[in-house]
């Protein structure tokens, strides 16, 4: 089946423009086989699965044998990245009943699709995924999936049941294309555990769920309402969505304000990008952020939650992009927003009252979702709620939202993907041995010489 993609942002984390299409999964060449009696299993609820027994289930393998996007995890690892492999076991792909189109992998132009993964060499665990932004359902397998197959995990991933810069045209009131987030990942969860009993004869004794951006605003979204699904979470960088501002919806505008003035030198500025939550270090970043991310961010979270606003004020100069939506979101305030702007808010919103240990890890130089904006918050409100016991922060210095950004800021940068893995380790170890994990901290900059690619403590 011919694949097919429109241009790509390579280093976007939160917006990936191209429609993507993959090989699919039942032509898989006879050398990346492997004989067994059962490469297929029923998924409970699935409209379809085609399955496939690989001599390989992480990239290494997969992108050769077309169980993989590459185009859905471009930009998302720094460069000299080195992931495990060598994964023997079966891997499903199907997806659910949906009437949304956005997402064309294997040619299905079908919402709600997902992967699922079945190591030969199981553990007895599972971990769960949803991918940042607005990627599908093969984004996560190079941070997440590759690193939970080497260690024995079940893995399965969903595409959310939309894709694209267009989500806010699923469902029928705002809101309602987030919402099904939520569903989504819930549904493959208990389809998951099925499908594991039925390859292995038991179900897994712990059920994890991981997740970057979007996908971490996902994680903690599942800890805090669907506990009885799950063991713990890891997350990076999470969304951040709360009925009162700081939020998703109030920090890019503000950047979208003063960018332009910090790059033609207009005194102060930079101190309103500070002061907006952009942290010093991180300026060499800002003009991919301004042009490729900051706006599209801001409108497709705001065209999803607040399709009614009708752009800036007469006589304002907002910067709006070529190629972009229509509109203009350079002086949107949340703030000002009707009251049932916020109602749609509310009822996506995060609380902090988690009900199961959760790690969260956010980088000090993240330009798309500003730490103090961000991280910190979420921390801040689960020690509120009393459950700061359940939680621990890492603020890993160095850290950015997209590891693909690691080349901007080589001598200071510190990639994400080996702090998951440590965290993901940490978390194994709290839930099955009682063995806590360090306190919340600020992970310090690593030594000079490190790797600091592949490698990261906490």
């Amino acid at each position: 089946m011919p694949k097919t993609t429109r241009p790509l942002v390579v280093a976007a984390a939160w917006l990936l423009t191209a429609t993507l299409g993959s090989t699919a999964a039942s032509a898989v060449p006879p050398s990346d086989a492997v004989a067994g009696s059962s490469c297929s299993v029923r998924v409970p609820g699935a409209e379809y699965v085609i399955g496939a027994c690989l001599a390989d289930l992480t990239t290494a393998g997969t992108e050769a044998s077309g169980h993989t996007d590459p185009n859905d995890w471009a930009g998302l690892e720094a460069p000299g990245t080195v992931d495990p492999s060598g994964v023997e076991g079966v891997q499903l792909d199907g997806y659910f009943p949906d009437t949304s189109k956005t997402n064309t992998n294997h040619g299905w132009h079908h919402d709600a699709q997902f992967v699922i993964r079945l190591p030969e060499k199981w553990n007895g665990g599972l971990v769960v995924a949803g991918p940042p932004g607005v990627r599908e359902q093969y984004a996560n397998d190079r941070l997440i999936s590759d690193h939970v197959l080497a260690r024995g995990f079940a893995y399965a991933a969903t595409d959310k049941g939309n894709t694209g810069e267009r989500i806010f045209e699923d469902g029928r009131r705002p809101g309602d294309a987030i919402a099904e987030w939520h569903e989504r990942v819930a549904q493959l969860t208990v389809a998951a555990k099925q499908v594991a009993a039925r390859h292995y004869g038991r179900r897994p004794a712990k059920t994890y769920m991981a997740g970057a951006s979007a996908g971490g605003y996902l994680v903690r979204w599942q800890l805090e309402h669907n506990p009885g699904l799950f063991t713990g979470g890891v997350e990076l960088h999470g969304v951040l969505l709360t009925p009162a501002a700081p939020n998703i919806l109030d920090t890019a505008p503000a950047a979208l304000r003063a960018y332009p003035r910090y790059r033609d030198n207009v005194p102060g500025a930079r101190e309103e990008m500070y002061a907006a939550g952009y942290p010093a270090g991180s300026e060499p970043t800002w003009e991919f952020h301004y042009r490729k991310l900051w706006d599209s961010l801001q409108r497709i979270v705001r065209e999803e939650i607040d399709p009614g606003y009708d752009g800036p004020k007469e006589g304002g100069t907002p910067f709006c992009p070529p190629n972009t939506m229509e509109g203009c979101d350079t002086d949107y305030v949340y703030a000002d927003r009707p009251a049932a702007v916020h109602k749609v808010v509310e009822r996506l919103s995060l609380t902090g009252r988690i009900k199961r240990p959760l790690i969260s890890l956010q980088g000090t130089l993240d330009a798309l979702l500003p730490i103090t904006k961000s991280g910190d918050v979420y921390a801040r409100m689960v020690d509120e709620t009393g459950r700061g016991g359940l939680h621990r922060y890492y603020r890993v210095t160095g850290g950015m939202h997209a590891d693909g950004l690691y080349p901007a800021l080589p001598k200071v940068a510190q990639a994400m993907s080996p702090c998951f893995a440590s965290a993901f380790d940490a978390l194994t170890a709290w839930t099955t041995r009682g063995t806590p994990p360090p306190a919340s901290h600020t992970v310090p900059a690593a030594a000079e010489g490190a790797d600091r690619v592949n490698g990261c403590g906490l």
